[in-house]
């Protein structure tokens, strides 16, 4: 059963069961939505489009809708984009019946795999093909086990369903526990399911697990995993959702996947700034500071609370507690804590034995029930020093609720906040192609490549407009929408977008006609390739038109990175810097112009322009080719 805590590892089993339905499936963009949540966008045969959500230590499912992903990504995202994005999912698995699940993609030469924990605080795990851990959403060390860089990931899923008879037989009969606990314990299957086993079988829960039919028993427990697996019926009950229906739960609704029902049961994921303030008022600076404090308090006076309680029960269970230090620290002088903790076992009916909960063999240290509460008890110590260790635990939260309330007192000065609304520039339809405007206002738009060639002339070239290109093989078709009196930065701007840019050269021809003479249509015996055209009749040309390209930082009307001939940028800008044929490549370019022009602006200016200036704003007007930036 599913409940808002998070998944069981029955509740896995039926969802990786559905996902591996939808193989093949290929992984497109990768998202982190905050510090927890992953969402993963794979496409499938015939088109098809899932978006995979996953919460790391409580649920994965196919969604209908991701949450508002941040503006810029996090560097876990990044690095998982970096590996995985385009790769192809060859399978989709569940360690055993643990709540861990993995995506197994093949990209390259290389298979990753992608690892999900659900359990305690979940994390989300890269490794490599020899499972070598590339990189985890959060770094542990357990004493079992490892989860950081450089480390093998290591876990062994359990799962009673895949026992042989005789292996599940023996597994009953070594229980001293009831068959429900079995079950819901040492099977992984949780107390509901548990007791559906039961059910099925006809045994009462509180049977003795070692006197049950045991391959009854089995029968029935793989009945349930093979519902679960290919005879879903997801519902939502009062109790949680559910992959299949369990006799006497009242069905509340009912869902064609089980991906359907976790996504309605679940509450949405807040993502993105706007969204999460729109649910809430932004508090100030000191707000938040006192708030952490008081969370503080409450959780040092829980331990003190706690540390408390642990005193008074080791008093009130003094003889017990004695004996069991004395009776251990005398048997570990001779044995081994793994013989120890088989004879205590082996004791189990003896009040001392049955009062061990744990054994911690690398502090000689043994957890013991006291009155209900669960104390860790040092065996090399005596009863006063354990006592001592609690005693400083409670000094050492207390000194810290009184250095929390001291801090409460003193009053946080809250910075002034100068935030600007800086309008950014909105899509336009010619923003796909190249683009400027001219110094009089008149835009210009040009093809990045063949394709985009051909779209302009015979969509969007008009009577009115001039034809325009560089008298050089390959460059941009260059359409001057209407009249201009600076043709000689429409001129600039085709003879920059083209080959002669690429060949190193510093000037070129261009010449301009009118949309009349502009054709597709070939001579006899002729061919005419995508992206380029006939020109028939008088053409006017432009001799040694010089190149050159300016990129700037426009901040009115809208803020928007701009790029074209000096002449129309630079009067436009707040920043800017200057483009020549050079060594250079254009993403290389890109980085280097974003660098130098937020080296012209001040801190301030600059945090409020991060969504504006960026290195894919500023490639779009890099010319093809090698370039080097125009030392002012």
């Amino acid at each position: 059963m599913a409940t808002l805590q998070g998944m069981s590892g029955v509740d896995l089993r039926a969802l990786v069961a559905e996902a591996a339905d939808r193989l093949p499936l290929w992984v497109g963009k990768i998202y982190q939505f905050d510090a927890k949540t992953l969402g993963i966008r794979l496409n499938g045969e015939d088109r098809a489009k899932y978006l995979f959500l996953i919460e790391t230590g409580r649920r994965a499912h196919f969604t209908a809708e991701f949450p508002v992903p941040p503006k810029n990504p996090p560097s876990f995202a990044m690095l998982l984009r970096k590996h995985l994005e385009g790769g192809k999912v060859l399978g989709i698995r569940q360690l055993g019946l643990e709540r861990t699940m993995s995506l197994d993609i093949g990209k390259r030469d290389t298979t990753y795999h992608l690892i999900f924990e659900l359990f305690d605080e979940g994390n989300a795990v890269l490794c490599d093909e020899g499972y070598t851990i590339i990189k985890p959403l959060w770094h542990h060390r357990f004493k079992t086990r490892e989860v950081v860089p450089g480390a093998v990931y290591a876990f062994e899923g359990s799962d009673c369903s895949s026992l042989s008879p005789e292996a599940f037989g023996s597994m009953l009969a070594e229980s001293d526990r009831d068959i429900v606990r079995t079950l819901a314990v040492g099977c992984m299957l949780g107390g509901a399911y548990a007791e559906e086993v039961c059910r099925i079988v006809g045994v009462e829960k509180s049977a003795a697990a070692a006197e049950v039919d045991a391959e009854a028993v089995r029968e029935a427990l793989e009945r349930l995993m093979a519902d679960v697996g290919q005879r879903r019926e997801p519902v939502i009950t009062a109790s949680g959702c559910w992959p299949v229906v369990l006799a006497g739960d009242e069905v509340r609704e009912r869902f064609a996947t089980f991906s359907e029902a976790l996504d309605a049961f679940y509450p949405k994921t807040v993502g993105g700034k706007e969204e999460a303030a729109a649910g809430k008022p932004r508090l100030s600076q000191a707000e938040v500071i006192r708030r952490r404090q008081a969370e503080a308090i409450k959780g040092f006076e829980k331990k003190i609370e706690r540390n408390q309680r642990i005193v008074e029960v080791i008093y009130e269970n003094y003889t017990a507690v004695a004996g069991i230090i004395a009776t251990l620290d005398e048997a570990s002088k001779n044995r081994s804590w793994q013989e120890i903790e088989k004879i205590l076992k082996e004791n189990g009916d003896n009040p001392a034995a049955k009062m061990v909960r744990a054994i911690h063999p690398a502090d000689a240290a043994v957890d013991v029930d006291l009155s209900g509460e669960r104390v860790k008890i040092y065996v090399h110590e005596t009863i006063e020093q354990n006592l001592g260790r609690y005693y400083d635990q409670i000094k050492k939260f207390k000194k810290k609720k009184t250095g929390a309330l001291a801090a409460m007192e003193r009053t946080v000065p809250e910075k002034p906040r100068t935030k600007r609304n800086l309008p950014l520039q909105k899509k336009r339809w010619y923003h796909r192609f190249r683009w400027f405007t001219t110094s009089d206002g008149t835009l210009v738009i040009g093809g990045r490549d063949a394709s985009q060639n051909e779209e302009l002339v015979k969509k969007y070239m008009e009577g009115g407009d001039l034809f325009v290109h560089a008298d050089v093989h390959g460059g941009s078709v260059v359409i001057v929408k209407g009249t201009t009196e600076h043709m000689d930065e429409a001129v600039r701007f085709a003879a920059s977008y083209s080959n002669a840019w690429k060949a190193g050269h510093f000037t070129a021809d261009v010449y301009a006609a009118r949309p009349d003479q502009v054709s597709k249509t070939a001579e006899s015996g002729e061919y005419v390739a995508r992206g380029a055209f006939i020109v028939r009749g008088e053409r006017q040309y432009f001799r040694n038109a010089p190149l050159g390209v300016a990129i700037g930082l426009q901040m009115a009307p809208e803020v928007a990175v701009i790029g074209g001939p000096p002449g129309a940028v630079t009067g436009r800008t707040k920043v800017w810097v200057e483009l020549r044929p050079g060594q250079f490549e254009p993403n290389d370019t890109a980085r280097k112009v974003v660098r130098a022009l937020r080296e012209k602006l001040s801190e301030d200016e600059w945090k409020g322009l991060k969504n504006a200036l960026n290195t894919e704003a500023v490639a779009a007007f890099v010319p093809p080719g090698g370039s080097d930036i125009v030392e002012s």
